[in-house]
């Protein structure tokens, strides 16, 4: 029979090994270009939409791929950062809901996401986010207060650290987390997550700080980042800002959610739209 010091060295050593993994595998526990592909399996020709294909480049030099959707009589763009996995294709039926608001849209891929190039990281989709900030205020020629920047999911960190840093006309969160380190501890609460992560993506502390009204829409039914997330983020922010509860899980809130979705974002939209 195992002495309890055999049991406790087993212990430890099973700790040490999950400490191990989480520190040195979180690239790949928060990014996922390669699920379900990079290939694009659609385009917005699929529902009707004409767009632009665009190809431009960050700081440091990487090409990234993005759609740029026009509308006719747009009253703004939607910046568009989308979720850790797949890539603009899969995010069909947001463009079209926007699209129905009358905005036009812009979404690209994160560097080592679809047709971008490069390899994803923290500091890199900060540099992306710029750059997509840059095509449409300097080639697009479009003002700061005619961009509304969204972001779901990790898409939330990356558009509220964009929106710390600009004066967009609204900023809007969804189904976002307030941090790594505050979303490990959540997952695993019997590891030290604070010493052992190098990502920060840190969604509360940016929108401290934002100068533009701010939505937040989550569902208590998130099974991957609990609404408690959400609220937090919410209670951050300044004033002007509006909550929007969603339906539905994670990735398909949007969609359970139906009318008191799209009216939720025209409201918040059309009250905040100068």
């Amino acid at each position: 029979m195992m002495s309890i010091w055999k049991l406790v060295v087993v212990g430890i050593g099973i700790y040490a090994a999950l400490s191990f993994y989480v520190y040195f595998m979180q690239a790949s526990l928060i990014f996922y270009p390669n699920m379900p592909g990079r290939n694009l399996t659609s385009t917005p020709e699929n529902i009707g939409l004409t767009y632009q294909d665009v190809e431009f480049f960050t700081e440091d030099n990487i090409k990234l791929h993005g759609w740029f959707i026009p509308h006719e009589n747009a009253r703004a763009t939607v910046l568009f950062f989308h979720g850790n996995a797949g890539n603009i294709s899969h995010r069909l039926d947001s463009i079209e809901i926007f699209h129905r608001l009358g905005l036009n849209v812009f979404i690209f891929d994160y560097r080592g996401y679809g047709q971008s190039e490069g390899r994803v990281t923290e500091k890199g989709t900060y540099r992306d986010a710029e750059a997509a900030w840059n095509y449409l205020s300097q080639k697009q020629g479009i003002s700061e207060k005619q961009i509304i920047i969204f972001g779901r999911s990790l898409g939330a960190a990356i558009a509220s650290k964009l929106a710390n840093k600009h004066a967009p006309a609204a900023l809007i969160i969804e189904s976002g987390f307030t941090s790594v380190p505050a979303m490990g501890q959540r997952l695993y609460p019997f590891l030290p997550i604070r010493w052992l992560t190098h990502f920060k993506y840190d969604t509360k502390k940016y929108v401290k700080n934002i100068s533009c009204p701010v939505m937040v829409a989550h569902s208590k039914d998130d099974e991957i980042i609990p609404y408690d997330e959400g609220r937090e983020i919410f209670e951050a922010a300044p004033e002007p800002k509006q909550f929007l509860e969603m339906l539905g899980g994670h990735n398909d809130g949007f969609i359970i959610s139906g009318a008191s979705y799209v009216n939720g974002l025209k409201s918040f939209i059309n009250n905040n739209l100068k």
